[in-house]
């Protein structure tokens, strides 16, 4: 072995952080580096992934290729002597490492690398050990933009014995990330040059207030003080200000749990409540947007229209003039936008230093009242006139709500910021600090604006020169007469100043007027630059994560900064087509209403999530309560009524189809929703509250352990217990995995997640349970005990019948009937299902395909082959043979491109047939229960459950009970009663008078031969060998045994033979199973005994219930 090297090859850094950690050391001694360096042996760079942000991935291919072979080295220095001196590095199993964890060196450690086997270790508190250090790389999702994912050293590689292969690790539980995202991450190409990325003042403080800050400010501030009063003017203001507040701290919250992509609202939302609110949020709010462009650019377009009237400058007529500059207008947006967010940005700045200088020339020239604007209305600030618009003065059938709907969608621009997360520097900072400012700052200006209103403008002034006062002022009482004016007649209407009737007083008032009309253009194309943005950049998120699968075209990004082309064209021509229609005014109240759904959404979402207790619930912005964000989602729902009642009902039934929708499809996302985590607190919750409720008869539901192997081994077994356990009890796959190699726990782990995902999508309500044991009997014993929870647990087991078990080992028999023993012991139920052709069908290939979505690749089918091994087919678990190898113990998956036609031969084609006869509707026929023994009802309830399912409906149950002949009417007739009773409906009740009649002849010596080889025949040989061979043979039939229960064999040999007598036809028969006291009859008779009486007839179910009452009739 070549001495070690620790120092990089010429010309490449060392792997070390400038700063170091604490709990560093010198990595390798320097005599060792000096004589490395003397020998000239060859130096290998490190093949691992550094986490420093600097420094790029090496080697990942040679990572690859080396995956999961273990290498052992030594650390010795050039004496031979170990590097640190003592035993514990010369051999340290912590030494051992797979190059597949190679991915784990972190950077704050020191590293060193053996030159021989070109394998990379870490030096970690003093000892070589791969047990890695904590590392934010190890936490990252995928290798998207804020750095790579590192794979820690799994558990398998640090715990494993030495001489064990390691497992191949997969991505830790619940930390897998959508196939959207893995698919974005790997599609999009890193890009030359950095992405713009914004801070929090560009990116979303100046964007929120040019979206707050709207047309509303300057053309329809002053009417609302003129309607309203400068008091309820505010108290509008400050409610819609505590609407916007209470969601803006709802959105801090969750834009700083945990790192925020692009999406805003759709993606806060999704990942709050899951795919179903965020993918029916998502869409309307893109929507939304996209047309709120049109609203904005056509109030611009009607002012610029007005100007041009003003100056007799039109171009054809109103309408057709706002038609055409909107047009023009929407177009120069979209090359703004097109440009790229840098260019989109600039161009909001400008609109914002335009904006500004508005507000103050508004606020200046409130300041220098002009004689000549006085018979309009504007005297400056004045006591009188601030006291006169104190109050309200509605007019036009106006209320205080109907002003409120008007004012709102001012309000509405606070997820500007936030929509465009993904171009944000650090979104969990930016979007509180710029959202909650730019409400503050725009509330305190709205107020501003309304008091300086009503303090200095008159609510209704004529414009006249002439309306001056002349004489006393003793009949006066308003604030003109006061002023030296005379409005009354505006009472009578027709003025055309002041307050209540010119939209653009604030002009009037203003230090330089034409300031105010480029104010409103800076207002609107704000507005709509932002919306336009919003829109696309929200779709595409929507897209990204595929919840509406025909509309991946969207989410491909361009560019950069990944931008959504694509939904810029689209956004484009929506709004264009409102444009065109330029009739906004039945359109804008369902506009506010979507906008209003997602804040109350995302104030839901922050209660939701608040409830559900989730550890993963930890907002670093702490200033947030969940019942204020309850609050504030009822208020936003209640103001959605108030703007516009329909509007209001409309936006519901929308976002209610667009979930049920969402619901049905059932995307393959998994984003750990606070849905799921309240489903888990209330699941929990409810175990526990009923393992304090005693069971009561009425309450019994059958609970059942299926001992069914792989789920689609034995696709009859699994229909037919799912026919009776759906939506009534529980069901639990059992799966006992066998074999004599080691067991494989990654393994069964990786096919629980996978064999659960199948019965979820084939819709079967079950729970698949693997164990390792060492037989059937030993794993249902674990499952019998453990399996369940609280009051969930099974009460009773089901079994396939051993339909081989006579060419098969007698051990294996001997273990199948003391598992029914054992179930009888810890008083469960039994169920036996047998059908002529078998359970088992698994040997037959091509029946299902089991790889999950993200390890599908396109074009190809997959084949699931399970290995037929041995010659126990129908048992309940694959037991290996000593043939088997080791990969031979679960499914294989194997891809075929060509998918190839497998000729099966007539037993397989029968076996397939009869093995999909439960999954279909059953055609008219019978179920024919034999209650020969009182079980406690179990026999009867099974065939109850079954035809109250669609399938089974159309089945009739015909009751077969034991009697004697002379009391035949009288057992049917209290048969009849027990049943009506317990209002359990039959079609026939057939008493069997001749059930103790002696067998047939041949049918008894048919018996005799299938016991044959498994008798001891003790008469034959010496006790003492007798009883030496029943001890080693436990299963044996002694003859004494035969003797003793001669009756009850001849029982079950009739009973067959009345089975094939009435039952041949039946769709099912469900009999009561014979028991067979334990220690007393052998395995081998009590198994002769069973094959005998289910042998060559339609699907049977033996049933014994544990002789407690399951039916009552007692209300």
């Amino acid at each position: 072995m070549s001495d070690p090297s620790s120092s990089p090859p010429p010309g490449q850094k060392p792997a070390l952080k400038s700063a170091q950690s604490r709990f560093q050391v010198d990595p390798v001694a320097e005599a060792a580096a000096a004589a490395a360096a003397a020998s000239g042996a060859p130096r290998t760079p490190p093949r691992a992934r550094s986490s420093s942000a600097g420094r790029t991935s090496e080697g990942t291919a040679g990572g690859e290729e080396a995956k999961g072979r273990f290498r052992v080295v030594n650390f010795l220095d050039p004496s031979g002597a170990p590097a640190d001196g003592g035993s514990d590095a010369a051999f340290n199993g912590d030494t051992v490492r797979s190059e597949a964890s190679l991915h784990s060196s972190t950077g704050g450690l020191s590293h060193f690398s053996d030159t021989h086997s070109s394998t990379y270790y870490l030096r970690t508190f003093g000892h070589n050990t791969i047990d890695a250090v904590p590392n934010i790389d190890f936490y990252r999702q995928t290798e998207a933009p804020l750095g790579e994912k590192l794979i820690r050293p799994s558990l398998s590689e640090l715990h494993d014995e030495l001489d064990k292969e390691p497992f191949d690790d997969g991505i830790a539980n619940g930390e897998e990330p959508a196939a959207a995202e893995e698919a974005a991450a790997k599609v999009v190409p890193e890009p030359k040059g950095g992405t713009v990325k914004f801070g929090w003042i560009k990116g979303v403080l100046v964007r929120c207030m040019l979206n707050i800050w709207g047309v509303m400010l300057f053309i329809r501030m002053s009417w609302i003080v003129g309607q309203a009063g400068i008091a309820l003017s505010c108290a509008i203001i400050l409610m819609a200000v505590l609407v916007t507040t209470i969601t803006g701290l709802s959105t801090s919250a969750i834009a700083t749990n945990g790192f925020v992509r692009g999406g805003g609202a759709y993606y806060l939302i999704s990942r709050s409540l899951g795919p179903e609110f965020g993918g029916s949020i998502g869409l309307i709010f893109a929507f939304a947007n996209a047309v709120a462009v049109a609203m904005y650019v056509v109030g611009f377009a009607e002012t610029v229209v007005e100007l041009l009237d003003s100056v007799d400058a039109l171009m054809t007529d109103e309408i057709n003039d706002i038609r055409i500059v909107g047009t023009l207008t929407i177009i120069l947006l979209l090359g703004i936008s097109v440009a790229g967010m840098e260019w989109e940005a600039k161009a909001q700045i400008v609109l914002l230093v335009i904006l500004l200088a508005a507000i103050f020339n508004y606020f200046i020239g409130s300041f220098i009242p002009m004689e000549s604007k006085e018979p309009m209305g504007f005297f400056g600030y004045n006591a009188a006139i601030m006291m006169e618009n104190m109050g309200p003065d509605f007019r036009d059938e106006e209320t205080f709500f109907s002003v409120f709907a008007i004012f709102f969608p001012a309000a509405t621009g606070i997820l500007a910021g936030a929509n465009i997360s993904g171009d944000l520097s650090d979104p969990q900072s930016a979007i509180p600090k710029g959202t909650l400012l730019a409400i503050l700052i725009t509330g305190i200006v709205y107020v501003a604006v309304a008091v300086s209103n009503g303090s200095c403008i008159l609510r209704d002034a004529t414009g006249d020169d002439n309306d001056t006062i002349i004489g006393s002022l003793e009949n006066c009482t308003d604030a003109a007469c006061t002023l030296g004016y005379d409005f009354s007649i505006c009472k009578e209407g027709g003025c055309k100043y002041g307050l209540q009737n010119d939209f653009q007083v604030m002009s009037l008032v203003s230090a330089f007027g034409p300031l105010i009309s480029a104010g409103i253009f800076s207002a609107t194309l704000s507005s709509a630059l932002a919306s336009l943005v919003s829109a696309p950049k929200v779709f595409q998120a929507l897209c990204k994560d595929n919840i509406y699968p025909g509309l991946r075209i969207f989410a491909k990004g361009y560019g950069k900064n990944n931008e959504p082309l694509r939904g810029y064209v689209l956004t484009f021509f929506i709004g264009l087509a409102f444009i065109l229609i330029a009739e906004l005014n039945v359109i804008a109240p369902i506009i506010s209403n979507f906008f209003l759904a997602s804040y109350a959404l995302i104030n839901f979402s922050v209660f939701h999530a608040s409830l559900a207790n989730s550890p993963g619930w930890r907002p670093s912005f702490k200033y947030y309560n969940k019942w204020v964000s309850l609050a504030g989602a009822v208020l936003c729902c209640v103001v959605m009524f108030v703007i516009n009642w329909w509007a209001a009902l409309l936006t519901n039934v929308i976002v209610l189809a667009l979930y049920i929708y969402v619901s049905y499809k059932k995307p393959d996302v998994n984003w750990g929703s606070s849905t799921q985590a309240l489903m888990y607190n209330q699941a929990l919750s409810h175990c526990l509250h009923l393992t304090g409720v005693e069971d009561h008869i009425k309450n019994f539901r059958p609970q059942c352990l299926v001992m069914i192997g792989y789920p689609n081994a034995r696709p009859a077994l699994l229909h037919l217990v799912h026919a009776f356990t759906k939506n009534v009890g529980l069901m639990i796959c059992g799966h006992v995995r066998m074999g004599s190699r080691r067991p494989n726990h990654k393994e069964m782990m990786n096919d629980q997640v996978r064999y659960q995902r199948w019965l979820l999508k084939k819709q079967i309500k079950a729970f698949y349970t693997p164990v390792f044991a060492e037989d059937l009997r030993q794993g249902a014993q674990y499952l019998l005990q453990a399996a369940g929870l609280g009051r969930l647990k099974p009460n009773t087991l089901v079994f396939g019948f051993k339909n081989n078990w006579q060419d098969g080992e007698m051990r294996d028999v001997e273990t199948y009937i003391n598992t029914i023993h054992d179930a009888f012991d810890l008083q469960h139920g039994v169920v036996i299902i047998r059908l002529k052709e078998g359970l088992d069908i698994s040997h037959i290939q091509g029946q299902d395909e089991f790889l999950s979505s993200y390890e599908k690749a396109p074009g190809m089918k997959e084949l699931l082959v399970a290995i037929n091994i041995g010659k126990d087919t129908d048992s309940d678990s694959l037991k290996p043979s000593s043939k088997t190898t080791s990969g031979q113990s679960s499914p294989l998956i194997i891809r075929d491109t060509k998918s190839p036609s497998v000729q099966l031969s007539t037993a397989d084609e029968k076996l397939l047939a009869a093995s999909q006869q439960f999954k279909k509707k059953q055609c008219k026929g019978t179920i024919d229960v034999w209650w020969l023994f009182d079980d406690g009802g179990l026999t009867l309830l099974i065939p109850y459950l079954l035809t109250n399912k669609k399938k089974w409906k159309d089945c009739k149950i015909r009751v077969f009970i034991g009697g004697k002949i002379n009391r035949i009417d009288h057992d049917r007739r209290a048969m009849a009663a027990l049943l009506s009773k317990f209002r359990i409906d039959f079609s026939d009740i057939n008493v069997l008078g001749d059930i103790n009649t002696k067998p047939k002849k041949h049918n008894k010596e048919t018996f005799e031969e299938m016991i044959e080889p498994y008798r001891l025949k003790e008469e034959d040989m010496e006790q003492e060998a007798a009883e030496r061979l029943k001890a080693e043979e436990p299963w044996r039939i002694t003859d004494n045994e035969l003797e003793l229960y001669k009756a009850k064999t001849n029982r079950q040999i009739r009973l067959n033979e009345l089975l094939k007598e009435h039952s041949s036809t039946a769709n099912l028969i469900v009999m009561s199973m014979p028991l067979a006291r334990k220690g007393t009859v052998s395995s081998a008779l009590y198994m002769c005994w069973l094959e005998t009486l289910s042998k060559d007839l339609p699907p049977i179910l033996l049933v014994r219930g544990n002789h407690q009452s399951v039916l009552t009739f007692y209300s």
